[in-house]
């Protein structure tokens, strides 16, 4: 079983793609015949610039994946659910992500235009970023993003599902999330105590000494921990923006083998642990998108057939979707979607 490349290391450029499904009954079996396709896709472009290591990641909304293959269905596969706490992180619509990487920007750019050829009316866009490298690896925030990121066989650990969901082994989970930052009042914080939010130094990324870091650090919000295992994450965020616009931002990709990983740390960050010891970037930061996708194997997608389930999606499919109840948390933070109990094991 091969894997989808979710564990590729950070590019220089990237873009991130998420389309929504329209009402065309043919909409299905154009996005089926992508899947097969995605492969060969990838090695005609990229051949172009053997160097270039232009890669793609396909993962389906729990909608999508309805109308698409049907049942059987990844067993943690849900909408992203809002949360409502000391800010808030919103559930926006999304069928299907397309999350390119290359070293340069235009084999990105060269792949989201032929796949958005082949799919044609079948889709329409939700969201469109192109992210790019600031400096080492810094976000627009100034600080570095990403270092305590697993690599090589742990961030596989952490990102691939194995036996907790055999039908779906070799597949895994990704949240996305577009933040808009307020710079104008974020420059205005003193970098100590900018320090004190992040839970690191500013110029050198070393992380601040546990008696240093207040309870309500970025670093301390998002660390989870089970049975005294650190439950990681793989993040590819990058930075983007719009100068004449005044729009900068980070675009929060992330990737795990159970989505109740990330919705815990999202949980700590907008409502807080305890609550109310809410993540002191979202006074800076602002969500304006999220949506959770699976993501499946790539011999997963390569052995879907052209002809298959294709569900035409019920009248008013997308307020149904909008209407999405809000779910306070859990008692164990997971929103009553998944569990971070019985798992295997920007910062």
């Amino acid at each position: 079983m091969v894997s989808q490349p979710v564990a590729e290391k950070l590019t220089p450029a990237a873009i991130f793609l998420v389309v929504t499904l329209t009402p065309d009954p043919r909409a299905g079996q154009a996005v089926r015949m992508l899947c097969g396709d995605l492969a060969s896709l990838l090695r005609a472009i990229g051949f172009r610039q053997p160097d270039g290591r232009l890669s793609c990641v396909m993962g389906f909304g729990s909608d999508a994946w309805d109308r698409i293959f049907g049942h059987p269905r990844p067993a943690n596969l849900h909408p992203f659910q809002e949360i409502r706490g000391e800010h808030h992180a919103v559930s926006t619509p999304g069928d299907l992500l397309f999350h390119i990487r290359a070293m340069q920007m235009d084999l990105c750019f060269e792949l989201a235009t032929q796949l958005m050829s082949r799919l044609g009316d079948s889709v329409a866009s939700a969201d469109e970023v192109h992210g790019f490298k600031y400096f080492d690896a810094r976000d627009l925030l100034g600080f570095v993003d990403g270092t305590e990121n697993p690599v090589d066989q742990d961030a596989l650990e952490a990102t691939i599902i194995g036996d907790e969901d055999p039908a779906f082994a070799g597949g895994s989970y990704v949240i996305v999330q577009k933040y808009l930052h307020d710079l104008k009042a974020w420059h205005a914080v003193p970098i100590e105590q900018q320090e004190r939010i992040v839970g690191r130094k500013k110029l050198s990324d070393i992380e601040l000494d546990d008696a240093a870091k207040p309870s309500y650090a970025h670093n301390v919000l998002t660390s989870i921990e089970e049975n005294g295992e650190e439950l990681e994450i793989v993040r590819d965020n990058m930075p983007f923006g719009d100068v004449a616009k005044g729009e900068f931002g980070t675009y929060f990709i992330g990737y795990a083998r159970s989505p109740a990983r990330i919705e815990q740390m999202l949980v700590n960050m907008f409502v807080g642990k305890p609550p109310g010891n809410y993540d002191r970037l979202l006074d800076f930061s602002t969500a304006v998108t999220g949506t959770l996708f699976f993501v499946p194997s790539a011999t997963f997608l390569a052995e879907v057939p052209v002809d298959g389930v294709s569900v035409a999606p019920p009248a008013g499919d997308g307020d149904a979707r909008d209407a999405t109840p809000t779910h306070p948390p859990s008692p164990d933070g997971s929103l009553g979607i998944g569990s971070l109990k019985g798992e295997p094991a920007h910062e």
